[in-house]
């Protein structure tokens, strides 16, 4: 089996990441990756405000029942929440600087459930996808990310 990485091409435990088919997928949630509804980016949980550098500032959001999906004008942060009591949390960070493409997938007219995807390939090989249910300008993150990938 392929060696697991992350994007800046470090070993990373498999079990953090979920495969399916050929594509590595984050485990933001285990299961619930493809439920992710989009939320007010007010409604980003307020630690991420630490996460921010200078001049970054949250642009679209999405969740599961307790986990997020937030972009940035820099960045893709994932809050993985853990345990019974939500206390335990685990951010990644995916740098649009190192995504080497991206596919979008818009909804289709006549869908009962309106869901659209994002899949990352980086530099490095890791991948990610994400399936967003709901009204979601997918074209509109294609092209915030085309702005640091191109």
């Amino acid at each position: 089996m392929a060696q697991t990485r992350d994007i800046h091409g470090k070993d990373v435990d498999p079990a953090a990441c979920r495969v399916e088919g050929r594509h590595e997928m984050i485990n933001i949630s285990k299961d619930s990756v493809f439920n992710l509804h989009p939320i007010d980016v007010e409604s980003v949980r307020g630690e991420v405000a630490s996460l921010l550098i200078h001049g970054e500032i949250v642009v679209a959001a999405f969740r599961t029942v307790r986990d997020q999906l937030v972009f940035t004008n820099k960045r893709i942060i994932t809050i993985d929440v853990q345990g019974v009591t939500g206390a335990r949390k685990s951010y990644t960070t995916l740098p649009y600087s190192k995504i080497q493409f991206y596919t979008i997938q818009t909804p289709g007219l006549v869908e009962l459930v309106s869901d659209s995807e994002l899949f990352l390939m980086f530099s490095n090989g890791f991948t990610a996808t994400f399936e967003i249910r709901g009204r979601c300008n997918i074209v509109e993150i294609g092209q915030m990310i085309s702005e640091y990938v191109l």
